[in-house]
């Protein structure tokens, strides 16, 4: 697990196109949730990553600075705040994305189609039985009952969790 972390680590740092595929942990994962659900609060977003509102306000703010996030009024609540994804921050977002996809694609390229199906599978069951582990009891659920989390089409990028 150790070798593994590590390996994970220097992928992200690197990779093919090296400056095109590094970005900060937690930006990737704030910008792929922003874009994944769409916009929402800083205390949803944290709620949703499993982290302080504090620290998401912390990571949120270079990412405002730069262009990738917007900050938006509420449609409903003209005094919130919503966090959105910018034209700049998808773009970017794709960027690091498709790097990490031929990385991926590069690393795995002696695998079957099923080697790599079984891989996402089990790599995504594991990170969900982590998930799990560290929510707490109450989404400690049989595994059977929970749906599994739905791997990149093309089976190359492991699940961001």
């Amino acid at each position: 697990m150790a070798v593994f972390a590590r390996r994970a680590e220097q992928t992200r740092l690197g990779g093919v196109g090296q400056v095109r595929n590094s970005m900060d942990r937690a930006a990737y994962l704030l910008l792929n949730r922003l874009d994944l659900e769409g916009p929402m609060g800083v205390k949803a977003l944290a709620a949703g990553m499993g982290i302080d509102s504090s620290t998401v306000t912390r990571q949120v703010a270079p990412l405002v600075d730069t262009g990738l996030v917007k900050r938006t009024s509420h449609p409903e609540d003209g005094r919130a705040v919503v966090l959105e994804l910018s034209v700049r921050g998808l773009n970017r977002l794709e960027e690091v994305r498709s790097s990490r996809r031929e990385l991926m694609s590069q690393v795995t390229d002696g695998w079957t189609e099923e080697e790599r199906d079984s891989f996402c599978t089990l790599l995504t069951r594991f990170n969900t039985a982590l998930s799990a582990r560290q929510s707490g009891p109450a989404s400690a659920e049989p595994a059977a009952h929970r749906a599994a989390p739905v791997a990149e089409p093309s089976g190359t990028e492991p699940p961001a969790s």
